[in-house]
C-alpha cells in the first residue's frame, strides 16, 4: 500500500465511523423525519469514504477524482450534521469535516 494514502485512509475510515454510528443513531431519534437528510447524506459519505479506501488500497488510476468527489460529500454532510445538537451529529461533523480537508489535499 502507498504511504502517502495512509493518513487519507485513516480518515476515510474513521468518517465511515461516524458517519454508520450517527446514520443508526439518527433512526433511533424521535423525530425521524426531521434527521432525514442527515441519514441521506451520512449513508452517501460512508459509501464515498469507503469507495475512497477500496481506490486508494487499489491504487485506482482515479484516485484524485475519487478523493475530490469523497472531500466535497464529506463537506456537505459535516454541514448538514452540525445542525443538528445530538452529539453523535456533532461527532460525525467533525470526522466529515476533517476527511474532507484531507481528501481535498490528495486530489490536488
Amino acid at each position: 500500500m502507498n504511504l502517502k494514502y495512509d493518513e487519507c485512509i485513516k480518515a476515510c475510515l474513521e468518517c465511515l465511523k461516524a458517519c454508520n454510528t450517527c446514520f443508526d443513531a439518527c433512526l433511533q431519534e424521535d423525530d425521524v423525519k426531521m434527521m432525514a437528510e442527515c441519514i441521506r447524506l451520512d449513508r452517501a459519505c460512508a459509501d464515498i469514504c469507503a469507495f475512497a479506501i477500496q481506490a486508494m488500497t487499489s491504487n485506482n488510476p482515479f484516485v484524485k477524482e475519487i478523493c475530490q468527489l469523497c472531500a466535497e460529500i464529506c463537506y456537505r454532510c459535516a454541514e448538514e450534521c452540525a445542525k443538528h445538537d445530538h452529539e453523535h451529529c456533532q461527532k460525525c461533523a467533525e470526522a466529515c469535516r476533517k476527511c474532507a480537508e484531507v481528501c481535498r489535499e490528495m486530489s490536488l
